[in-house]
């Protein structure tokens, strides 16, 4: 008995060998784009650690070995300098090698939130019926920085003991409160902001108008 053998259909084997032509394109032009940013960050180090001496590029191109044109080049991104040229300019401006790539890689953080899917925590106010949505927080930064939708309805209290090290901003969204602070009081209404030392005892000691709904930024050090 004979065995059947089934032929793909040459549409397919086409759609297949298309595939395998075009797939192996993606990695060159993200290669492209990975040696651009970095010829990029490069340039930029070297122009900022230049600029940060006070000394001309025509200084800088003569202690390297370089011409003033290429040193040019290199400092906007147009080429990929050598190992052996990188050490020369690494040398010329008294920095080690590994300084020309800080700002390549330097990590930059965002966060994204959509509308009303902030991450509800609780906080000191939580038993008070406050409740907090973080907005996002920050990674990489020097300062801590916590960014929190606080919203207030008929089932929240006043709060006006909250202390904690750092600084807060304060921005009203909708609602009214009187807003404590050490031993004066603010009216906020829509539109209106604060901002005050978060070590001393703060918070709204009197809510006018509900629902009420406030942004609030507090800035400390990690």
């Amino acid at each position: 008995m004979q065995s059947l053998r089934v032929k793909a259909p040459v549409a397919t084997k086409r759609k297949a060998k298309a595939a395998e032509v075009s797939s192996p394109a993606v990695e060159p032009a993200r290669a492209e784009r990975a040696d651009k940013h970095l010829m990029e960050a490069l340039g930029a180090q070297v122009k900022a650690l230049r600029q940060a001496l006070s000394i001309t590029a025509s200084e800088v191109a003569q202690a390297a070995g370089l011409s003033v044109a290429m040193l040019s080049k290199i400092e906007n991104g147009q080429t990929a300098p050598s190992l052996a040229t990188l050490q020369s300019l690494a040398a010329a401006l008294n920095v080690p090698i590994t300084a020309l790539f800080t700002k390549f890689d330097q990590k930059r953080d965002a966060t994204f939130v959509k509308a009303g899917q902030g991450l509800a925590i609780e906080r000191r106010g939580t038993r008070a019926g406050h409740r907090y949505e973080l907005l996002g927080h920050s990674v990489h930064a020097p300062v801590k920085i916590e960014p929190f939708l606080i919203t207030l309805d008929d089932t929240s209290d006043a709060f006006p003991v909250f202390q904690h090290a750092g600084y807060e901003f304060i921005y009203m969204l909708s609602g009214e409160v009187a807003y404590r602070h050490a031993d004066r009081s603010y009216l906020l209404q829509p539109g209106d902001s604060l901002f005050f030392d978060s070590e001393a005892p703060h918070g709204p000691e009197e809510l006018r108008r509900l629902p009420a709904r406030y942004l609030s930024i507090i800035v400390s050090m990690p």
